[in-house]
């Protein structure tokens, strides 16, 4: 696996790489960075070129202080595509990364040949269908979107605030531990870390304003949704197969069991197992 640093849309964008072939871009979410797809890339490398940039924000890319909109997140993409030479691609996005890779989708229709899409609802169907459950499950939204009290409260404690998400959003609490904890820990005590994240959630009036534009508009290529059935704010709360038939007709849906909110790190082999066969076919 290589990594290297490019400048595109005007910041620059840390990348791992491997593998020769048509090209597969796979992008992280919350709280994580592109080290989330550890298990996938040897798997899919072996037949794709795959690409894991860090968001703007996150890891060790850029965090400016503005641009967090993802409909500019979506541009950092294309114009990563524009400085590796890619012309068309399948975008896999998990989280924030999956709100990322829809909007691309939409706004880049032509440049997607499918989409993948974990453990996400669209972000205008969270603020559309917005009741005190939805609110209870999704009280981080709220809290992240509070200026500056969460990094002041977060500063000198990340693996306080990283611990309570690893443990109370996956199906094994032990899950993320070890060497991968203190991998996201270190990521976040960077400077700028927390901040960077903080401003992709108070993107969210600017993000729901993108979506209810095109709400109408369905996703032009496949796309395969994955979730943990035991997720609490997602399998659990909404009917995800009905919540992305709203955007999308050429449509897969699949729940995992055993699993919360992170599937390409509770169950990589069963994800590994869907991918690789949703890319059939995949030639670039």
């Amino acid at each position: 696996m290589k990594s290297y640093t490019v400048t595109a849309n005007g910041i620059r964008q840390f990348v791992v790489e491997e593998g020769e072939g048509a090209p597969v871009i796979l992008l992280h979410g919350f709280p994580e960075t592109n080290y989330a797809w550890r298990y996938q890339i040897p798997v899919l490398s072996k037949h794709y070129r795959v690409i894991a940039p860090d968001l703007r924000g996150y890891g060790e890319s850029d965090k400016p202080a503005s641009g967090y909109d993802k409909r500019t997140m979506a541009r950092d993409i294309r114009e990563l595509m524009r400085v590796l030479g890619l012309k068309k691609v399948v975008l896999v996005g998990h989280d924030r990364g999956a709100r990322v890779a829809t909007r691309f989708a939409k706004d880049y229709p032509e440049l997607v040949d499918r989409l993948v899409v974990m453990d996400n609802v669209p972000t205008r169907i969270v603020a559309r269908d917005l009741n005190a459950s939805i609110a209870r499950a999704y009280w981080f939204f709220l809290f992240h979107l509070v200026p500056d009290l969460p990094e002041a409260l977060i500063a000198g404690r990340e693996h306080i605030w990283l611990r309570h998400f690893f443990l109370d959003w996956t199906y094994d609490p032990s899950t993320i531990s070890g060497e991968a904890f203190d991998t996201y820990v270190r990521a976040y005590q960077a400077p700028g870390a927390v901040r960077g994240a903080m401003a992709d959630y108070r993107a969210n009036a600017e993000d729901v304003a993108q979506d209810l534009a095109d709400a109408e508009v369905k996703i032009a290529c496949p796309v395969m949704s994955l979730w943990g059935n035991d997720f609490h704010a997602v399998g659990k709360l909404f009917d995800m197969q009905s919540v992305w038939a709203e955007t999308a007709d050429d449509l897969r849906a699949y729940g995992i069991e055993e699993c919360g909110h992170l599937p390409q790190e509770e169950q990589p082999e069963q994800v590994n197992a869907l991918l690789m066969d949703f890319l059939t076919g995949w030639k670039g």
